[in-house]
């Protein structure tokens, strides 16, 4: 047979560095060659061979509607029509900055960016010169994007391609990061002018914060005058509409957003309260800017996407990622392995073990056990696409009908059947 996949790999390895531009795409952690996506609909891709895979990458998270939603396509198009970028204000910058403060309870301003490193990268940037101290405490296991000050001990391709962080970070540029464990509360001292989290962590797999942890972590930072900055670019408009605050009652002082917030194009945010982010040039001290900040297409895939989004359609998303994390269990115990299907709102992540995972050194155990690679290829195999790296989650959309989640149930019995006789001969893959 003709495989247009491999051909392509080998071409794009010669003039990409891996054949990939952005290292979580790669396969070099469950091994094999990446499949390449010549179209998506829906729930669904398709490869250069014609094949199609239920799809659970979804872009990483962007794609909340699902790939291709007509809404979103017609959106996008009107808005190309009239111009890709303009290097000055847009109605529609304006109109996505409402959308977004009337949807979070804690934000009265918001600045746009193009990813959700540059929102960080700021966040950063901003608590430092709000409270006249440098020292940023993180947590182990959680991704920010790739900014130098926080690669250290990060999740996500970090963690999957076994890097600690990332050579070419000088010592300087993490000397005033702090790294501590997740769901622990840490003591701070009067040097912290920031802690940053991902409230509900999912670039080391799926791990929900314990109870007290958002809270603890709110009462310390008030204790010390530090910030407070949640990392919602995932999170952010998928968990519930006003993100994690409306779930477990904590505000941060800024927040991350992207992801779904750009309905698949670029795009990212940093938001907050007004007096914090009045900070930022042209009205404070702060310096950022962005050439396609707030770029007119991507604020018109944006806006439409969150316009699409009411309590219904959480419901839905809740309703039918339980049924597959249950059903996932089931089958993949079934099989042999032991299990546990992390699941919070519409996430979830498969963790091989039986050690109760609640943090970075504990995802790496089950990581170890060298499980999902056999799982991911059997998956694939009989057509369902899952990401390829043990520390990602999966993204169920709105796209995903009934049918296809009982079907990825039904096929993952199989792959999991597969997958345990493979994982346990310990087969090449």
């Amino acid at each position: 047979m003709n495989d247009t996949n491999l051909q392509m790999w080998k071409r794009a390895v010669k003039v990409i560095p891996g054949g990939v531009n952005s290292p979580v795409r790669s396969f070099v952690s469950v091994g094999g060659t990446p499949y390449f996506v010549q179209r998506a609909k829906g729930a669904y891709v398709y490869d250069l061979n014609g094949r199609r895979y239920i799809d659970y990458v979804q872009s990483y998270g962007a794609s909340i509607l699902g790939h291709a939603d007509s809404r979103v396509t017609v959106a996008v198009s009107r808005a190309a029509e009239l111009g890709t970028t303009y290097g000055a204000p847009t109605e529609g910058e304006v109109l996505l900055a409402e959308e977004v403060v009337e949807r979070v309870r804690s934000v009265e301003m918001v600045r746009l960016v193009s990813s959700g490193t540059e929102a960080t990268m700021t966040a950063l940037r901003l608590a430092r010169g709000v409270t006249g101290r440098n020292k940023v405490v993180k947590f182990d296991g959680c991704y920010h994007g790739h900014s130098d000050q926080l690669l250290a001990s990060a999740g996500s391709g970090v963690a999957s391609l076994g890097l600690a962080g990332s050579v070419g970070v000088s010592a300087n540029a993490v000397s005033d990061t702090l790294v501590v464990p997740y769901n622990q509360v840490p003591v701070l001292d009067d040097e912290t002018a920031c802690v940053i989290v991902e409230p509900v962590a999912a670039n080391m797999g799926l791990i929900p914060p314990q109870e007290g942890f958002l809270s603890g972590l709110r009462r310390e930072c008030d204790r010390v005058g530090a910030l407070l900055i949640f990392d919602e670019v995932i999170t952010g408009f998928r968990v519930a509409k006003g993100g994690v605050s409306d779930l477990f009652d904590v505000d941060a002082d800024l927040y991350c957003f992207g992801k779904v917030m750009g309905g698949g194009l670029p795009i990212g945010a940093l938001a907050g309260r007004s007096e914090i982010m009045r900070q930022l040039a042209p009205t404070g001290p702060v310096y950022q800017a962005g050439t396609l900040s707030g770029n007119p297409v991507a604020t018109a895939a944006g806006l439409t996407v969150l316009r699409a989004l009411d309590e219904n359609s959480y419901s839905m998303l809740e309703g039918r990622s339980k049924y597959l994390a249950e059903g996932l269990e089931k089958v993949i115990s079934e099989a042999g392995f032991d299990v546990q299907i992390h699941r919070f709102g519409p996430l979830l992540s498969i963790f091989f073990g039986d050690l109760t995972v609640t943090d970075y050194l504990s995802a790496k155990k089950s990581v170890a056990l060298g499980a999902y690679p056999y799982f991911f290829h059997a998956m694939l195999q009989r057509g369902v696409a899952l990401a390829p790296g043990p520390y990602e989650v999966m993204f169920p959309s709105l796209a995903h009908s009934w049918d296809d989640i009982e079907l990825s149930v039904d096929l993952a019995s199989a792959a999991a059947n597969q997958a345990f006789t493979e994982w346990s001969d310990r087969k090449p893959l």
